[in-house]
């Protein structure tokens, strides 16, 4: 693997974690942001990889946000768009992945932390973690597409709350609103996300990224079109060897060995 300033990756048993290492708040600058691009990537083509959990180092933060300073450099509207849309490109790329991410938040998500967060296909949460989009308190809005996902997790009128008011709610809010799956003390983040992500690696990899796929693509179309993807997505799988070797362990009542065909 790669080596990195700002992002370290290890793997065992087929489960990746890239740790965000930029202290003090893990804050997302060009360089880190453009070090996580390439981590993605490479996780993304690993064979040997079936799930990716990103966290951040330090016990302060998951990602503060993006880095202020990055700010005061972008002089131009050209400049501007071009760091917003890299943010976006990176977080899609996770997002719309054949193989799940898992984000491990032991500390604070912020802005674009809370984007990167949102962009995961699951989220472990520490129990004393505060979470928000405060950019409108400097003038501006989230960039890295925190007005759209966060209105398609936990609605419309609850996104335009946190996202006009700036304000930051706790670990436990985020879950009474479908924010986050599992709220967790916080040493216990980092096992937590491993646990989850050992059980799915234990399925069959063509299954879950069409899974993936049905999920992500589906929720925005019509229920009719996205019923249609569905439709696709289990045709396909059902020749597959994993599906064969599903059914027929389930049959004889012992535990499949997917091999990811």
């Amino acid at each position: 693997m790669t080596e990195r300033q700002f992002i370290k990756i290890t793997c065992e048993d087929r489960v990746a974690v890239i740790t965000i290492d930029h202290p003090p708040a893990n804050a997302l600058d060009k360089a880190t942001m453009a070090e996580l691009g390439e981590a993605v990537d490479e996780m993304i083509a690993d064979a040997g990889v079936k799930a990716v959990i990103i966290t951040g180092g330090g016990p302060v933060a998951f990602v503060a946000g993006a880095d202020i300073n990055e700010f005061t450099k972008l002089t131009t509207a050209e400049a501007a768009k071009e760091f917003i849309v890299k943010g976006q490109s990176t977080f899609s790329k996770i997002e719309n992945s054949p193989k799940p991410f898992i984000a491990a938040v032991n500390g604070v998500a912020l802005g674009g932390g809370m984007e990167l967060m949102m962009a995961c296909h699951m989220r472990i949460v520490g129990d004393r973690v505060r979470l928000g989009q405060p950019e409108i308190n400097l003038g501006i809005i989230p960039g890295w597409g925190g007005t759209q996902r966060l209105a398609r997790i936990v609605g419309q009128a609850k996104a335009a709350e946190l996202i006009l008011t700036g304000d930051n709610i706790t670990a436990q809010e985020a879950f009474r609103i479908n924010l986050v799956n599992k709220v967790v003390p916080g040493g216990e983040v980092l096992k937590t996300a491993k646990d989850l992500a050992k059980k799915i690696v234990g399925k069959g990899g063509v299954a879950m990224a069409a899974a993936l796929n049905a999920i992500n693509t589906g929720i925005g179309l019509s229920l009719k079109d996205g019923l249609a993807l569905e439709a696709d997505n289990v045709t396909r799988l059902v020749g597959t060897e994993d599906a064969k070797e599903g059914i027929t362990a389930f049959l004889s009542k012992r535990q499949p060995v997917f091999k990811d065909k």
